[in-house]
């Protein structure tokens, strides 16, 4: 039975990271998955509640990428944080960019979603931010580390937008090569 949840969690991962969470629909996503729409209601109460466990899968999966790119001491702060760019580079490549951030994804769409969703989002980016501040603070004072964090993030998932907009990396290279070049001038 988790069996059936958790495939249909990395269901809606692909589904949500492609199209977002308005334009999945629920009928494509259990035929895609092979699972009965009566199903669906053992397993999640309702859409919403399917999409905050997605989300809360996302963020799992993305905190524990963060954190085995991120916490390598032996490299300095700059070399961690080239290091999280060119894996996620590399996931957009690998998905011809048809997959965005779940995060930034639904970000977009949050004048049409629940405000429980706009609290799980700001929450996640919030871990992220204190991630990225955490790695930062090795090499950076405490207030440039956490401001250069949350600089981070907000440039970040606008390149990736960009990128998924130009089917390009070069949005995702111009911002990672301006905020490394911002790094070495501190």
């Amino acid at each position: 039975m988790a069996q059936v949840r958790d495939m249909l969690i990395r269901k809606g991962l692909e589904c949500l990271t492609e199209k977002g969470f308005v334009a999945t629909g629920l009928d494509g996503l259990l035929k895609s998955a092979g699972v009965p729409k009566g199903s669906f209601y053992y397993y999640f109460d309702s859409k919403d509640d399917f999409g905050l466990n997605v989300i809360g899968a996302y963020a799992r999966y993305f905190n524990a990428k963060l954190d085995r790119c991120l916490n390598d001491r032996a490299l300095s702060a700059r070399e961690r944080v080239r290091r999280f760019m060119d894996d996620a580079r590399s996931g957009m490549v690998r998905h011809d960019f048809r997959r965005g951030c779940l995060i930034g994804n639904l970000g977009q769409e949050l004048n049409v979603l629940p405000e429980q969703f706009r609290h799980t989002l700001n929450d996640v980016m919030h871990q992220w931010e204190a991630r990225m501040q955490s790695c930062l603070s090795d090499d950076y004072p405490p207030d440039t580390a956490r401001t250069l964090a949350v600089f981070f993030w907000i440039g970040w998932e606008g390149a990736v937008l960009r990128a998924r907009l130009e089917k390009s990396t070069r949005p995702l290279d111009v911002f990672g090569d301006g905020f490394l070049d911002l790094l070495d001038r501190l």
